[in-house]
């Protein structure tokens, strides 16, 4: 048969067996019943009209009684699906894992963030003569405010560099270890360098504008 690669979930599709069904059913499954028939409509247009022929012919062939007038009909003792049915059902399914995912990830950058902002508060409070004979000698309250949002910035984006390196490298020692298929988009990685970004500015931001907001002297004298 042509070779057919890995499917979406990752699973070979030329790694398998074929066998006769009678063969599988009393030697393997031991079972005197077809668990499973895969079907396949002429085309995407008439998948409904073909669900409704299968429905048709398995309750005649499991002589299910149809509703009427005076009686109740047998409920179908099968079930079929469809492709977008399971479509369906996996698009729901990593809607959910991308949520969740989400906010692992949005805990992780408030965590983080909390850290950047401790680390900021710390450097502020040990530099805090620096910081007064810097504005001793000219230097203006945006200065001081840019030199430790820069500081932040460079502190945020060098621990998204570092998780970025981890990120690809697990990836790649999946895809040789397992044989997942995986592809890493550049708009991922520029989107992570953003947000890292973004939250240096936001949680380095208050510190920043503390040790802008200095009294020169004040922080000449402080020991």
């Amino acid at each position: 048969m042509k070779k057919k690669g890995y499917n979406t979930m990752g699973m070979d599709q030329d790694d398998y067996v074929l066998a006769p069904y009678t063969s599988v059913m009393k030697r393997i499954l031991a079972q005197d019943y077809l668990s499973q028939i895969i079907a396949s409509a002429v085309t995407e247009g008439v998948t409904e009209q073909a669900t409704a022929e299968m429905t048709s012919i398995l309750r005649r062939t499991h002589k299910l009684k149809d509703a009427t007038d005076t009686t109740e009909g047998d409920s179908d003792d099968f079930n079929i699906r469809s492709q977008e049915e399971l479509s369906s059902m996996m698009n729901s399914t990593t809607n959910m894992l991308t949520i969740l995912l989400g906010c692992v990830a949005g805990i992780s950058l408030i965590v983080g963030g909390i850290g950047i902002m401790n680390i900021m508060y710390v450097s502020v409070t040990e530099r805090t003569r620096e910081i007064g004979l810097r504005m001793s000698v000219g230097a203006r309250g945006i200065d001081i405010l840019s030199q430790f949002l820069i500081e932040a910035i460079l502190l945020s984006v060098t621990g998204g560099i570092i998780g970025v390196l981890l990120g690809v490298s697990a990836a790649y020692g999946i895809n040789i270890a397992a044989h997942w298929p995986i592809e890493i988009q550049l708009w991922t990685i520029i989107m992570s360098f953003a947000v890292c970004t973004f939250t240096g500015v936001f949680f380095g931001w208050y510190p920043a504008k503390k040790a802008a907001q200095l009294d020169p002297i004040e922080a000449i004298r402080y020991e």
